[in-house]
């Protein structure tokens, strides 16, 4: 007999983010999105090895969500995590995001998403949230890099999208 317990949740939580690799991996190679598709990736600001500039980190101190559709560029993913440009206010900026920071990743035009599990120590995050609101398609067309703080939820033009959340298959 063996003491080791399997950490489903937690081979779960890897196999979701590997998803979310393999996607940012096609989009990298491609050098844009692929067809309709563009993606939502909410992120927690204050996770270790998050990088972004301190005026955004300023303005996001919680969490942030970037948008990627049509102006990015450098887009490139390691196992840890991914780094891409994107324009703020016509400010262009280095982010550096590792997928252990990430909450939830949405195709909108798949109608596809997921949620993480946050396993960062909460000490490690102020409780301020910034106030912006989700881009809306056609908002701010000089920047990949629309943000939120997170609260809203991606949706497309019929506010509907497909969430993957593993709290509905845990035993309570």
């Amino acid at each position: 007999m063996s003491d080791i317990e399997l950490d489903y949740d937690g081979l779960m939580q890897e196999a979701l983010r590997r998803v979310v690799y393999d996607v940012l991996n096609i989009t990298a190679e491609l050098g844009t999105t692929p067809g309709d598709h563009h993606f939502y990736i909410e992120f927690l600001t204050t996770a270790p090895g998050v990088n972004i500039p301190a005026h955004l980190r300023e303005t996001y101190p919680t969490r942030m969500t970037i948008v990627l559709h049509h102006q990015f560029k450098d887009l490139e993913v390691t196992s840890e995590g991914f780094s891409v440009s994107l324009w703020f206010k016509e400010i262009e900026a280095r982010l550096v995001i590792p997928f252990a920071a990430m909450t939830s990743f949405a195709d909108p035009g798949a109608k596809f998403g997921l949620r993480f599990q946050e396993d960062i120590d909460p000490t490690l995050m102020p409780h301020e949230a910034a106030t912006n609101s989700p881009p809306k398609d056609g908002d701010n067309p000089q920047s990949g890099g629309d943000v939120s703080d997170g609260d809203e939820k991606p949706a497309d033009s019929d506010g509907s999208a497909d969430v993957v959340s593993l709290d509905a298959f845990r035993r309570k």
